[in-house]
């Protein structure tokens, strides 16, 4: 019963918000030119810069599904792997070069538990 009186209310409030929007719109005051430029400018900018962060976040995103190489990966990249912590990012830089990723555990870098958590995440390129 609540949902069906939850139903029918939502588009009249919504109808009621479109009016008041109508409303609001129309008692607004013309703006001059120069004005209305500098603002579509800002907002232009605005949308730029976003979609610019929207990319980066994709180009991020497509790189999460590559294993991260051991011996190229910065401090920041190694600490987005799960668990990972800034002395064990420290470490695994210090320790370079790396055969295999498996040596994170051989040099007690990691215990072998946290390691079985990102191995399908790293690898060591040469």
């Amino acid at each position: 019963m609540d949902s069906l009186r939850c139903r029918s209310v939502a588009p009249l409030l919504l109808l009621a918000a479109l009016v008041l929007l109508a409303a609001l719109i129309g008692c607004t005051q013309q703006q001059s030119s120069p004005d209305l430029k500098t603002q579509t400018a800002q907002a232009t900018a605005e949308v730029k810069r976003d979609a610019q962060e929207v990319v980066a976040g994709i180009r991020e995103g497509w790189s999460q599904d590559k294993p991260l190489d051991l011996n190229t990966a910065t401090k920041d990249q190694l600490l987005s792997l799960p668990g990972f912590t800034v002395a064990q990012a420290h470490r695994v830089i210090a320790g370079r070069p790396y055969n295999d990723p498996g040596e994170m555990v051989t040099r007690h870098i990691m215990p072998k538990t946290e390691y079985d958590k990102i191995s399908d995440r790293v690898t060591a390129k040469k």
